[in-house]
């Protein structure tokens, strides 16, 4: 049984739009705040307990973007209003774990902490907190930074990959280096070697490890936020904010820092892993019926008909006659009906709804 360690911090990164995964998510109400899997609980909700096996409650902070405040309060009524990470600015990843780390470093100077996505999809979650407990204990070493990395089932081109030393025998093993999102004949070649994993975006480093190589790497950064050191967890916090983060630059983590680093470790992850990007990606999480269909939200009759993902915002009854891999989803005012082939298509098709319809549909 895992114990909870004070000096185990999170950043669950709740900022995005999810927009592959429109109409559902929405700007004002995007996809971590949703129940997309039909659970009673939403993925926002459903990480933060997961992370709360490992980290102390109140020692868990939200990153997020201004506008979605409340509805992190609504749905973690417990969290402080002071571990709610507000960005005024959409400025990508390294800005605000930038400075979360510094507020956590303020309150812990000790303290150790992990960077996750707030809408992962992960099943066995015993198996996620004892493979946490190992890159936290890595991380625990001088100037180390640890990530998880998920085994490839395919060669998939939307992920990051993670170059590691197979023959390497600790449970924490060295990283030789990051590649973005390849090609598919890389990413092949990739998946055929066995030395390579998929990046779920999972960072794991003590407040002085990421700080320095703030310092190192991304300077002007570092002393642009290390100006609010002062008001950091304080009431005066938002207002330091809503001013200067508006002038960081607009970097990932993965390229600010991960792939500068020198010591770099991977723990390859016992546990099964979904990114939720895409309607697709959902659809091979969610139960199934007879021919293949997964129904969420709704009481569908389906004649040769497989491979299709069917979602109704209230229960509404659907008749789907001869349709094979295809994505039927309805969202208020709006009815989208996709193969599951073009799911990649449908943030640019949501784009040119709210340019014809208008922006309220989006």
């Amino acid at each position: 049984m895992s114990i909870k360690n004070k000096n185990y911090y999170a950043l669950l990164m709740a900022g995005g739009v999810g927009s592959r995964f429109w109409p559902v998510s929405i700007e004002t109400y995007p996809k971590q705040f949703h129940d997309m899997l039909g659970t009673g609980e939403t993925l926002l909700q459903k990480t933060f307990k997961r992370l709360s096996k490992l980290v102390p409650e109140d020692q868990i902070l939200v990153l997020t973007n201004s506008r979605y405040n409340n509805l992190v309060k609504e749905q973690i009524p417990q969290i402080p209003q002071k571990n709610i990470v507000l960005e005024s600015a959409m400025r990508n990843t390294a800005p605000c774990i930038l400075l979360s780390a510094l507020k956590v470093e303020k309150e812990n100077p000790d303290a150790v902490m992990i960077v996750a996505p707030s809408d992962a999809w992960i099943e066995d979650e015993d198996a996620f907190v004892h493979d946490l407990q190992i890159a936290f204990d890595a991380s625990q070493e001088d100037n180390v930074i640890s990530t998880i990395g998920i085994k490839p089932t395919f060669p998939n081109t939307g992920y990051g990959y993670i170059n590691y030393d197979k023959d390497d025998s600790a449970f924490a093993k060295a990283v030789k280096r990051f590649t973005e999102k390849p090609d598919y004949t890389t990413a092949k070649q990739f998946f055929e070697s066995g030395e390579y994993l998929w990046n779920a975006g999972m960072f794991i480093w003590s407040a002085k490890t990421v700080l320095n190589g703030f310092k190192a790497h991304l300077p002007e950064m570092y002393d642009l936020f290390s100006k609010g050191k002062e008001v950091y967890n304080t009431p005066d916090e938002q207002a330091f904010i809503n001013t200067h983060y508006p002038d960081a630059e607009n970097i990932s983590i993965d390229y600010g820092i991960m792939e500068k680093h020198k010591q770099v470790k991977v723990v390859p992850a016992t546990f099964d892993w979904n990114d939720l990007g895409t309607w697709g990606s959902l659809y091979e999480k969610l139960d199934k019926d007879q021919g293949g269909n997964a129904i969420v939200n709704a009481r569908a009759i389906t004649t040769n008909t497989s491979g299709t993902i069917i979602r109704t915002e209230s229960d509404k009854v659907v008749v789907v006659d001869g349709l094979q891999d295809y994505i039927i989803v309805e969202k208020e005012d709006v009815l989208v009906i996709v193969p599951k082939s073009k799911e990649q298509d449908i943030k640019e098709i949501r784009n040119s709804v709210q340019s014809k319809f208008g922006s309220n549909l989006g």
